[in-house]
């Protein structure tokens, strides 16, 4: 786990870190004296390293942190309001759509490390990773609405993470959840104290890293596409990717593994 997610760093670094540890890639959103808000460079960096990642066999899983006091404070309002034109918001929209699409897609698993706030597309982006860990001192919101704005992209990964009243009663109000209501309500995994969230994210992370890196990006695809479908057609695909999944190498050494009772070494094949 990348350290800078502790300590506030020095101004000339880059506003998105990379660290990679034992195919455990870190990127840390590293604007603590903002927040770690979303402005557009940072949306920019955050897609770059997604694609970057996406073809990276080395990678296995993906950790985005934020740097300083907090994870993420969603969108730069100051650079929303210097560009105050509907053409500029929605290309900032769908340039942020884009980032969070990317995160699904992503053949490797995303957990989100999450202490103090994530508010507004801070809170989208806790939604949209596939697992999220967060310290006992965090909150969740997505606070548009006190500003007359509702969250409406937030409302997306929001609607997918948990139950739709609980959802709109966060995007209504705009009200703060505590980490454990937030656990409550599906939208993070766990919740630890914060001086043990760095050793609980490295336990999920070696978790998922030993298993089979085809398995886990083929379930992962399968996973989000059948969300998507009706019941039906969700079995029709997840049969054909079950058999799909049965004829890779790690599959058929996996079984015969277990059968002899010996630990697999996977190929990724």
């Amino acid at each position: 786990m990348s350290q800078s997610t502790n300590q506030v760093p020095h101004a000339d670094l880059p506003i998105l870190l990379r660290e990679d540890v034992a195919g455990v890639t870190t990127l840390t959103l590293n604007r603590p004296s903002q927040f770690n808000s979303l402005s557009e460079e940072m949306l920019d960096e955050l897609q770059g390293a997604l694609d970057a990642i996406a073809t990276d066999e080395a990678v296995r899983v993906v950790v985005i942190a934020g740097a300083g006091k907090a994870f993420c404070a969603g969108h730069d309002l100051k650079q929303m309001r210097a560009n105050h034109s509907k053409e500029y918001m929605q290309q900032l929209f769908r340039q942020c759509g884009k980032v969070m699409t990317s995160i699904t897609r992503l053949p490797q698993p995303v957990i989100a490390r999450i202490h103090g706030v994530a508010t507004a597309a801070g809170c989208q982006l806790v939604a949209t990773c596939d697992l999220a860990v967060a310290s006992e001192n965090s909150r969740f919101a997505v606070s548009g609405i006190n500003v007359g704005l509702f969250c409406s992209t937030p409302a997306v990964a929001l609607g997918r993470a948990m139950g739709r009243k609980e959802a709109l009663e966060m995007l209504l109000t705009g009200d703060f959840i505590s980490a454990a209501e937030a656990q409550r309500r599906g939208l993070v995994n766990r919740v630890v104290p914060l001086d043990q969230l760095d050793a609980e994210v490295r336990q999920l992370s070696d978790s998922i890293c030993a298993k089979s890196s085809v398995a886990v990006a083929m379930g992962k695809q399968l996973f989000y596409r059948q969300m998507e479908m009706g019941l039906d057609a969700a079995y029709q695909l997840a049969s054909e990717t079950m058999a799909c999944n049965m004829m890779t190498a790690d599959a058929a050494h996996g079984i015969d593994c277990f059968m002899a009772k010996e630990k697999p070494v996977w190929t990724g094949c």
